[in-house]
C-alpha cells in the first residue's frame, strides 16, 4: 500500500481484450429497444404495437399491459409525513411523465431492425399541461405530475433551527446574500447503460449482464417487478466504461429486457443510445439556493440560513428516492467551517423532466460553491483577503461536531488553504494578476474549500430515513494450493482501479506478490452481498472489509503453520508468502500449507476446518469520515468571446492514506474536469412544453482536452483513525470543489466591472456581456 503500482486492469483493457456489454454476443440472441413518449406530460389514448409487430426482422413488442410488471418504487422510512413516495412503472401505463419515458419494448433479430420497429409505432396522447420548473411544480394551481400525490413537492423538510438564529441575522454586523440556480446535467459516462438478459435452463435463473454500480440492488428490484423469488435472478457485470451515479440507481430498461427474454426465451441485448443516454436516462443537479450568512467584525461567521430547491424530474429513483439531493445539501451544508448557528429548509419538487439519480458529488458542489461565495462576498463588505476569512472560519480542532449534528474526524483543512495558497504565490500569479490588470487583460484568483464526507456505513443513511439502508461491506477471501488469492468484493469498479487498488490492500496484509492477487466484483451469485459502488465508499469500506478478511486468513495461516513447526502461534509472523519464526529463521511457505489445508486434512491442528477462505464484513458506525480539500484557479476573462481560460489549477488533497497515489491522482483530475463542466459548459434545458433541447453532442457542450487544464495535485495525510487502511475516500472531491474555485475566479476577474455571477453553467455569452459593463 502505498506505491503507484500499475494498474491491473490495464493490459486487458489497453490490448482490446475488455469485454463491455455490448461486447456479449450469446446464441440466438435478440436486439431491443423502446418505444418512448415524445411529449412530456399526457394521458396515453392509445398504443399500437400492430404495424410494429410486421417490420421486417421484429420478432415481439410489449406494452406494459403484455408484461405486467410491479413499478419501481423507492421509499424513505417511517414515519413518511415529509416524503411522498410515487411508483415508478417499468413501461409507462395511462400516462406519460417526460418526454423520452418508455412505452413499450420492441425485440428483433438486429438492433436496426428493432430502431425500425419503434418508428413504426403509435401513440395517441390527450396533452396535459407540463411543469417544466421549480416556479410552476410550486405554483398554488399546478398540473400534478402525479394523480396520487396533493402536491408537486416529494420531499420538505425544515431542520437545525438553532433557537434565536432571528435575531443573530438581526443583530450580525455583516450579513451576505446568495442566490444561485445550477443547471441540469448528464453524468456522461463514456458506455451508455445495457443490458444483455438471457433465461439459464439448467439454473432456472434470469442471468442480467449489466453496466451498472449495483449489481445487489438490481437483483433485488428485477426480482420484485417480475415476480421471481431473488434466488432466480442473477446479476452479472462486465468492464464497465464509467458510471458516475447514473448507474447506481435501478432503471426501467434491464427490467423490461429481462421480462422480454423471459417471454421469448431468447437473450435480448439493449444498448443505449447517446440521443436516448442524453434525454431519458437519469440526470442530475438542478438546484436553487438562497442562502444568507451573518458576520462579526472581524469576518467570524454567525449564522446561516439557507433555502433549497431540486428539481428531481418525474420520479424518485431507487434506492436513494427524490430525497437524496435536498437531503445531502440540508445535512452538510456548513461543511468545513465552525458554524454556530444554522437553519435550513429543503424540498424536492417533481416535473415533467427525466428522473434524477445521485451524480458525482451529490449536491456537495452546489452547496459548496454557495458556501465559497458567501465568504467570498462577506470579505469584500469586511475588507479582509478571501483566504484569511476563510483561515478564522475554518475547524481546526478535532473531532468537531457540527451544528449539522455531524462530527468530522481530523482533517488538514487549514493546511490545505495554506499550502494552496502558497502555490499560487511562489509560483507568481499575485503578481501576474496585477501585470495583467495594467495590461487591460482581465485575471482572477479562485478558491474553493471543502470536505467530502466517504465511507457513509449504515448510521449514516439511517439518519436519513432510508427504508432502503445501505452501508456494510462483505469480503471473502481463498487461497488455493498455488497460493493465489482470490478475493471478493461488494463493491463494483465502473473505472476507479479496484482491481489494483484492492489487490494491494490484500498483499499488503498477507505479503503476497500483487500478482498473486486476482479480485472478483459484479457478480451476485460469487459476491455474498454488496451494496455497489457510490458515496467514496469502495476503498473506505470495501478496502476495510478486504483488510479484515486477509487478516482472518493469516491467522489460519499462522495458525497450520504453528503445527508444523510445532512452536506456539505468537512466536509466528507472515512474511513474503510464507510463515516464518524469527526466533530461528524457519519457514514454512504458503503453498505447502495449501497442501496441507486441502490436500492432507488429517494434518490440520484440531478444531481447524479445511481449506483455506476467511469472510468479514465491514461497517462504518458513525458519521463517516471526512477528506478534504482546497482548490485554487487562475482564469483569463477574453472580451469579445466572453471565454473563460483556465491558466492554472492547483489542488491540495488529503485523503488520509493513499492506497495508490497515481489512482487518486486519476479520481482527482477526472473529477476536477467535470466539476469545471458544471461550471462553465454543461447544461440539458427544455422548451416551454418540456422538449429537452440537448439531443446530441452538437447540443450539449462538454469539454475537451483544450478546455481542461493540467491539474497539480499535492497529497497531505491525516489517516483515518475507523477505517482497517487509513484511507478515506477521494472519488468526488475533484467534482465537488471545481464548480466554487472556477466560479470565484471568474469573479475575481469581473471584480472592475461591479458585476457578479452567481449562476452555473457560466456562458460565453454571460461573460462578454460582464465585460461590456467595464466601459
Amino acid at each position: 500500500m502505498g506505491a503507484s503500482v500499475g494498474r491491473r486492469e490495464d493490459p486487458r483493457l489497453l490490448s482490446g481484450n475488455g469485454q463491455f456489454t455490448d461486447d456479449i454476443d450469446l446464441p440466438g440472441m435478440l436486439h431491443a429497444q423502446f418505444v418512448r413518449s415524445t411529449v412530456a406530460h399526457a394521458r396515453i389514448t392509445a398504443l399500437d404495437l400492430t404495424a410494429v409487430r410486421q417490420v421486417p426482422g421484429v420478432v415481439a413488442a410489449f406494452d406494459a399491459q403484455d408484461l405486467s410488471l410491479a413499478d419501481i418504487t423507492a421509499r424513505l422510512g417511517r414515519p413518511l409525513t415529509e416524503f411522498v413516495p410515487t411508483g415508478m412503472p417499468v413501461l409507462a401505463r395511462e400516462k406519460v411523465r417526460y418526454a423520452g419515458e418508455p412505452l413499450a419494448i420492441v425485440v428483433a433479430r438486429d438492433a436496426y431492425a428493432a430502431e425500425d420497429g419503434v418508428e413504426a409505432a403509435r401513440v395517441g396522447y390527450d396533452s396535459l399541461p407540463p411543469v417544466v420548473s421549480e416556479e410552476q411544480a410550486l405554483a398554488p394551481d399546478a398540473p400534478l405530475v402525479h394523480d396520487e400525490a396533493s402536491a408537486n413537492t416529494l420531499l420538505d423538510v425544515s431542520m437545525f433551527a438553532t433557537e434565536g438564529i432571528d435575531g443573530t441575522f438581526d443583530e450580525a454586523p455583516c450579513v451576505v446574500h446568495v442566490e444561485t440556480r445550477t443547471g441540469r446535467q448528464n453524468a456522461l459516462p463514456l458506455e451508455t447503460r445495457g443490458v444483455v438478459a438471457g433465461w439459464d435452463h439448467r439454473e432456472e435463473q434470469l442471468v442480467l449482464r449489466t453496466s451498472t454500480q449495483v449489481p445487489h440492488q438490481v437483483r433485488t428490484t428485477a426480482a420484485r417487478c417480475l415476480g421471481l423469488d431473488e434466488r432466480a435472478v442473477r446479476v452479472v457485470v462486465p468492464d464497465m466504461g464509467g458510471g458516475f451515479g447514473q448507474k447506481c440507481v435501478v432503471g426501467r430498461e434491464e427490467i423490461a429486457a429481462g421480462a422480454a427474454a423471459i417471454r421469448l426465451g431468447r437473450p435480448v441485448k439493449w444498448i443505449e443510445d447517446r440521443k436516448d443516454a442524453l434525454t431519458a436516462a437519469f440526470l442530475a443537479r438542478e438546484q436553487h439556493y438562497d442562502v444568507r450568512a451573518a458576520f462579526d467584525a472581524e469576518g467570524h461567521i454567525l449564522g446561516l440560513d439557507a433555502a433549497v430547491v431540486c428539481d428531481m424530474g418525474a420520479y424518485s429513483c431507487y434506492p436513494f428516492t427524490a430525497g437524496i439531493e435536498p437531503l445531502m445539501a440540508s445535512a452538510e451544508m456548513p461543511g468545513v467551517y465552525k458554524v454556530p448557528a444554522y437553519r435550513v429548509r429543503a424540498r424536492a419538487v417533481t416535473t415533467n423532466k427525466a428522473p434524477t439519480a445521485p451524480y458525482r458529488g451529490v449536491s456537495r458542489p452546489q452547496y459548496v460553491m454557495v458556501m465559497e461565495r458567501l465568504f467570498e462576498r462577506a470579505a469584500r463588505e469586511l475588507k479582509l483577503e478571501p483566504t484569511e476569512i476563510r483561515r478564522r472560519n475554518l475547524i481546526t480542532q478535532f473531532p468537531y461536531t457540527g451544528v449539522n449534528n455531524v462530527t468530522y474526524d481530523p482533517g488538514s483543512y487549514l493546511e490545505s488553504l495554506n499550502l494552496c495558497e502558497s502555490v499560487l504565490k511562489e509560483e507568481g500569479w499575485y503578481a501576474a494578476k496585477e501585470t495583467a490588470a495594467a495590461q487591460g487583460r482581465h485575471l482572477g484568483i479562485g478558491y474553493s474549500c471543502f470536505s467530502e464526507r466517504t465511507g457513509y456505513g449504515s448510521a449514516a443513511f439511517a439518519q436519513r430515513k432510508m427504508e432502503v439502508v445501505p452501508g456494510f461491506d462483505i469480503s471473502e477471501v481463498r487461497m488455493d494450493t498455488s497460493g493465489a488469492l482470490v478475493v471478493t468484493t461488494g463493491t463494483m469498479s465502473h473505472g476507479q482501479s479496484h482491481e489494483t487498488t484492492l489487490a494491494q490492500i490484500a498483499a499488503d496484509e498477507l505479503g503476497l506478490d500483487i500478482g498473486k492477487v486476482r479480485i472478483h466484483q459484479g457478480d451476485t451469485d460469487r459476491i455474498t452481498y454488496g451494496w455497489g459502488t457510490f458515496a467514496s465508499r469502495s476503498v473506505a469500506i470495501g478496502g476495510s472489509a478486504v483488510r479484515l478478511a486477509a487478516g482472518k486468513l493469516g491467522e489460519k495461516l499462522i495458525a497450520i503453520a504453528a503445527s508444523v513447526l510445532e512452536v506456539p502461534p505468537d512466536e509466528l509472523e507472515l512474511g513474503p508468502g510464507l510463515v516464518r519464526r524469527p526466533a530461528d529463521g524457519r519457514t514454512v511457505s504458503y503453498e505447502e500449507l495449501a497442501d496441507i489445508a486441502y490436500l492432507k486434512s488429517h494434518l490440520l491442528p484440531k478444531d481447524t476446518e479445511p481449506g483455506l477462505t476467511a469472510t468479514a464484513s465491514f461497517d462504518v458506525l458513525n458519521d463517516g469520515t471526512f477528506s478534504n480539500a482546497t482548490h485554487g484557479v487562475v482564469v483569463e476573462l477574453h472580451e469579445g468571446t466572453g471565454q473563460v481560460e483556465i491558466l492554472r489549477y492547483v489542488c491540495v488533497e488529503d485523503c488520509g492514506v493513499a492506497i495508490n497515489p497515481k489512482v487518486v491522482e486519476g479520481q482527482t483530475r477526472g473529477g476536477i474536469a467535470q466539476g469545471i463542466a458544471g461550471a462553465l459548459f454543461e447544461q440539458v434545458t427544455y422548451d416551454e412544453q418540456g422538449a429537452p433541447s440537448a439531443v446530441s453532442f452538437m447540443e450539449y457542450k462538454v469539454p475537451t482536452a483544450l478546455e481542461i487544464p493540467e491539474v497539480s495535485i499535492h497529497h497531505l495525510e491525516t489517516p483515518c483513525a475507523f477505517t482497517e487502511t487509513g484511507a478515506k475516500g477521494v472519488g468526488e472531491g475533484g467534482t465537488i470543489g471545481a464548480p466554487g474555485a472556477v466560479l470565484n475566479a471568474v469573479n475575481d476577474a469581473l471584480l472592475p466591472t461591479g458585476v457578479e455571477l452567481d449562476d452555473t453553467p457560466v456562458t460565453p455569452q454571460t461573460v462578454a456581456a460582464a465585460l461590456e459593463h467595464t466601459s
